[in-house]
């Protein structure tokens, strides 16, 4: 597996920092000895940047803007994208791609459909985002409809992610509670814990379709003990 460093942070105003993530959890992954399946695998790490994008598998920045990008260089409209996030990142209030507006930037170029999008773990979102979630009729999966039922979510998520063509899936850290990932820029409350997401993953990952991953959000700056690092060196140790 390639692990590509984005170390970005232009596309954000609340989270300067994160741009030390990509380092900062590599030296956490390498103190993972073993995935849960009691493996290890061997990685190569790159290091890149949004204007010239090298090719790999798992992708950190970073903020959440470098999903604009990465989607835009290695897919197409006809590809499916996951995304694991406190919020959907459909609010524009900026002239290029930023955290917050990403994905809209993606649907209002024509980028991907939005019948191809699937959010997991929404729990905070802007009125105007509700009415473009509702106008599109894009999927998602609510913190709430999680927790209520974790295995019939993750069996629905998996039955609409395995018919594209070929699936990117993109992992804000803030889709965990702050209780488990307090080093990042939006703190919402109501996540899943580490143990919730690393089931809907070590599950998730086994579809054949899946191209691409990223890992966005952390901010060493604002961790506490490392928890969030940890974290999201332990996610990323179960997708290699």
């Amino acid at each position: 597996m390639k692990i590509i460093k984005i170390p970005h942070s232009e596309g954000t105003d609340v989270n300067k920092g994160c741009e030390k993530a990509p380092n900062e959890i590599v030296k956490q992954l390498n103190e993972c000895w073993s995935n849960e399946n009691f493996q290890d695998s061997k990685y190569e790490v790159v290091n890149s940047n949004i204007k010239e994008l090298h090719d790999g598998d798992i992708f950190l920045g970073g903020d959440h803007s470098i999903s604009y990008y990465i989607f835009k260089k290695f897919f197409n409209k006809n590809s499916g994208i996951l995304i694991f996030d406190a919020h959907p990142d459909l609010y524009e209030h900026f002239k290029e791609p930023m955290q917050t507006d990403w994905l809209y930037f993606l649907i209002k170029e024509k980028l991907i459909k939005p019948e191809n999008i699937i959010l997991v773990g929404i729990r905070n979102l802007d009125m105007k985002e509700v009415g473009i979630i509702k106008d599109y009729k894009i999927k998602y999966f609510s913190s709430r409809t999680l927790f209520n039922n974790i295995e019939d979510s993750c069996d629905s998520i998996m039955e609409q992610a395995r018919s594209f063509s070929d699936l990117y899936i993109s992992i804000d850290i803030d889709i965990l509670d702050p209780a488990f990932a307090p080093g990042t820029g939006y703190i919402e409350p109501g996540g899943l814990s580490t143990r919730e997401l690393l089931y809907l993953i070590q599950r998730i990952k086994l579809l054949k379709n899946i191209r691409k991953y990223d890992l966005v959000e952390v901010n060493p700056d604002k961790d506490i003990n490392f928890m969030t690092l940890k974290a999201a060196a332990k996610i990323i140790k179960e997708l290699i």
